[in-house]
């Protein structure tokens, strides 16, 4: 081929090459039209204003996405139609196979983006209806009384944040529609049985919720009728006369009833809703929690009475003891022993004796209480102590009589012994009957049985040697004066016998 046939080959092809560059050229101006006329047309239903209120400004919003999109494929038209007129057929046809595919995608893609349409429509009504609600129940004060906000901003912001919770709960349910349609499978398959088993668990949580809500009116409702009943029948005058109003404080029997009778109606309720829910993990090992209680009620019942009989009866007791031990004049009795009392005391002996005793009293109710209800650890500690008391009383008994003793051993002595020698007899006489007594208690409570009575041992040891040392170097001279006289004496016997005749 000449030259000149090459020359009038290309200009035959001149033409084709100007359109399709035309082409090119128009097909890219109707591209940015296309996309800017979609990407204005988003923005008017403001997606993102809707979905991502809350969220910072995007680097690509979802306008521009879906406009960008539908520009690249507005521009893959154009470069087909730009090829095939050239007839460039082989590279226009991977261009017509990725249009093909899009085009066969695009009724699933329409039915996907349908389907997010309705789904974003329902969301929104849903959202609005319950945000109108809210606030409605906000502007009756509903929610201040049901204690589930305290202020007006975080009124608002509840509410707000329920609706936009409804939002996306509602649009999430329409998601695997969307991938079904999308044909997804890989992703559609797991969410949707998630959605499933989220929506299968919905009635659980509705009717739970419903079970709870009704056992906590009712449960208050009988809680109410109790605590008036009780109040009604004088029940807080009957805890006064026992004692009980010091330890009840802000709060009354009535009312302590009633919130036990309200907890023993509304564990089963939670149980049962755990239950309803299918949670087997909780709501087995609560269920044998709750009919072990059930169980034992009644001997709990019963220990509760022991124990207020037991406070009460040794409160009677306790008034009877200290009356009849004032009446005897037993809060004389430490001055008696030698012990001054500077003020008013709280508590006189006789008083205290009292509170002992009813102290034992109560003792004995609980520990009978607690065997009731099987707590065989705390009935071991009682029992002990119980076991124990004998001990006790009879150290304190024994160091009573001690004090005593030594207090009236030492008035004998200092009123027969009035010399100035002999003062220093009496407090020791009183001291040491007091340090028998102490260490005989001691030894009566087994407070280290071996250490006492060593120490026993070695004191008394230490008394006799100073009373032998002290006698022995306080009569020295006396001792080698009445030996010198013995010696004389024994000398003038000898004397004597030497001088008589001899027997014939």
């Amino acid at each position: 081929m000449n030259k000149a046939d090459m020359l009038t080959t290309y200009l035959s092809k001149l033409p084709n090459l100007i359109i399709a560059l035309l082409v090119l050229l128009i097909g890219w101006g109707i591209a940015k039209i296309i996309e800017k006329a979609v990407y204005k047309g988003l923005q008017k239903t403001k997606i993102d204003d809707r979905l991502f209120a809350e969220k910072k400004p995007a680097r690509y919003s979802s306008e521009k996405v879906i406009s960008k999109v539908i520009y690249f494929i507005a521009l893959i038209i154009v470069f087909i139609l730009f090829f095939n007129i050239l007839h460039l057929t082989t590279v226009a046809s991977p261009f017509v196979s990725m249009l093909s595919a899009i085009t066969a995608a695009v009724p699933s893609i329409l039915k996907a983006g349908l389907i997010l349409l309705l789904g974003w429509a329902a969301a929104s009504l849903f959202s609005y209806l319950v945000k109108k609600a809210g606030m409605k129940l906000a502007e009756n004060g509903r929610l201040r009384k049901w204690t589930m906000v305290s202020e007006e901003a975080e009124m608002s912001r509840s509410v707000t944040a329920a609706s936009r919770i409804v939002f996306y709960f509602v649009l999430l349910l329409f998601l695997p529609g969307v991938l079904a349609a999308l044909q997804i499978s890989g992703v559609s398959g797991p969410f949707t049985n998630m959605i499933q088993s989220v929506l299968s668990f919905i009635p659980k949580l509705f009717a739970a919720a419903l079970i709870v809500l009704i056992g906590w009116l009712v449960a208050r409702l009988v809680r109410d009728i109790v605590t008036n009943f009780l109040a009604s029948i004088g029940t807080e005058r009957l805890a006064a006369r026992m004692g009980l109003s010091i330890y009840l404080k802000d709060t009354s029997l009535s009312a302590i009833i009633g919130t036990i009778v309200y907890v023993l109606i509304f564990i089963p309720v939670i149980i049962s809703a755990l239950d309803r829910l299918d949670v087997a993990g909780i709501s087995e090992p609560a269920s044998a929690m709750l009919h072990t209680v059930f169980t034992m009620l009644p001997n709990i019942i019963i220990g509760i009475v022991l124990i207020i009989a037991g406070i009460w009866i040794g409160k009677w007791v306790n008034s009877i003891v200290s009356g009849l031990l004032h009446r005897a004049g037993f809060d004389s009795l430490l001055g008696k022993m030698g012990f001054e009392q500077t003020g008013t005391p709280k508590l006189t002996l006789s008083q205290t004796v009292g509170m002992i005793v009813q102290i034992i009293i109560v003792l004995l109710f609980t520990a009978e209480a607690l065997q009731l209800v099987h707590l065989e650890f705390l009935v071991v500690i009682a029992t002990g102590i119980i076991a124990y008391l004998p001990n006790v009383l009879a150290a304190v008994f024994i160091l009573g009589i001690g004090l005593l003793a030594g207090q009236l051993v030492s008035r004998l002595l200092a009123g027969m012994l009035s010399g100035k020698e002999f003062r220093f007899l009496a407090p020791l006489a009183k001291y040491t009957i007091i340090t028998l007594s102490i260490f005989m208690a001691l030894d009566q409570l087994g407070v280290a049985d071996t250490i006492v009575n060593a120490a026993f041992i070695l004191i008394l040891g230490g008394f006799a040697l100073a009373f032998g040392l002290s006698f022995g170097l306080g009569g020295k001279e006396f001792a080698s004066r009445y030996l010198a006289k013995l010696d004389r004496k024994i000398e003038k016997h000898q004397s004597a016998d030497d001088r008589k005749p001899p027997m014939s």
